[in-house]
């Protein structure tokens, strides 16, 4: 849910995975949940600060246009890559399991719910260009101690 009064910003958000049997949702200034196994738990994000330490996810390599190869070489730097894509990968950002996770082209379908889902968990996220919020085209989510980093590394 977006509210015009807010300037756009996502102010509820729930994402569901009936195959996993889990929901995830969260709104603004309450916080961020998972229920699972008929169990509400609070999550929150990694405390991992360095980017060389972090695991983080993406879709694929298709997209990135002239942050390819940047971006490949990232991938040597850090800790462990993943390809979970779409939403999964910012539920685990948001629950700690993943500290960065990123896609070069979505829609705001595809980011409204995980970006308040992230942000209320104590995350960050932003465009690809370091815009806050879920309208940028493309997305990057992370505990907020690797972010910029991250945004410095693929410019």
């Amino acid at each position: 849910v977006c509210s015009s009064d807010l300037n756009n910003e996502v102010v509820v958000g729930v994402a569901s995975a009936p195959a996993l049997g889990r929901v995830w949702f969260a709104s603004k200034g309450n916080g961020a949940y998972v229920k699972f196994n008929g169990e509400t738990k609070k999550i929150s994000v990694s405390k991992v600060s360095k980017l060389s330490d972090a695991s983080i996810s993406y879709s694929d390599l298709l997209g990135w246009g002239d942050r390819r190869s940047k971006f490949v070489e990232l991938q040597n730097k850090v800790w462990r890559t993943r390809s979970y894509g779409d939403f999964w990968s910012y539920v685990l950002v948001a629950e700690g399991a993943v500290d960065l996770a990123t896609e070069p082209t979505l829609n705001l379908w595809d980011m409204a719910a995980n970006e308040i889902i992230v942000r209320e968990a104590g995350g960050t996220f932003t465009n690809l260009d370091g815009k806050a919020g879920p309208h940028g085209g493309n997305a990057v989510a992370s505990n907020g101690l690797i972010h910029q980093e991250f945004l410095q590394e693929i410019k």
